[in-house]
């Protein structure tokens, strides 16, 4: 694990809201992080392909990704260092510590250079992070930056829940404002911007009637 300058307000916050939650985050969080596992079914890893995961949390996603993909070179980020620490725990725990490599970092801020020596990435995927950031948009900048020529930028995350009923859209988006998550329709649309300005979408998925959504950016 390599720790790495961070946002202090962000690192403190993250570290003060999960610092307890994140002993039950996946077992709460399965019910409402809907597609997951539908990302990660869906990324083009080939073998040998280096995948980054933008705010891996508990690592729960890199230790999935870890059986499916044996031969990938896997990465994981968090601004969190209990999240970190916990990541690393659970790979340990499956068997992985020694496949997946761990630095905590902001997104803005991270070099990954600095963190693993690496300067590209064939894949690099977001998993229910851009709806927490409110200045979003520079990290996927950054992020896109740090793709190699023709490798994907993944992103699932909530659409704005507009088609859903009235008392269902209100009681998620309340819960999700006690966790600093906040479901914006300008990500997904301005997501869909940048992949214009790329090679296009390589995938484009609307889940479960408008509760989440599945984009891939192809870089150029």
């Amino acid at each position: 694990m390599v720790d790495l300058p961070v946002a202090d307000d962000a690192a403190r916050r993250m570290d003060a809201m999960y610092r307890y939650q994140r002993h039950i985050y996946d077992l709460t969080r399965k019910f409402y992080l809907l597609g997951r596992d539908r990302l990660l079914a869906r990324l083009p890893i080939k073998p040998g392909a280096s995948v980054l995961e933008m705010g891996c949390g508990t690592g729960r996603n890199l230790v999935k990704l870890g059986h499916m993909a044996p031969d990938a070179r896997l990465h994981g980020v968090d601004v969190a260092g209990v999240m970190i620490d916990t990541a690393a725990r659970a790979l340990e725990r499956k068997g992985l510590g020694h496949r997946v490599r761990l630095a905590q970092a902001g997104g803005q801020g991270f070099d990954p250079e600095a963190a693993f020596g690496l300067a590209r990435f064939d894949v690099i995927y977001f998993s229910y992070v851009l709806s927490m950031i409110p200045d979003w948009r520079p990290v996927v900048d950054r992020a896109l930056d740090q793709l190699a020529p023709g490798g994907i930028l993944a992103v699932v995350d909530f659409g704005d829940q507009l088609r859903a009923p009235r008392w269902r859209r209100r009681l998620l988006l309340g819960w999700l404002r006690l966790f600093d998550v906040h479901p914006r329709a300008e990500i997904e649309r301005d997501l869909r911007q940048m992949a214009a300005a790329q090679d296009g979408l390589a995938m484009d998925e609307d889940l479960f009637d408008g509760y989440a959504y599945l984009l891939m950016i192809r870089k150029a």
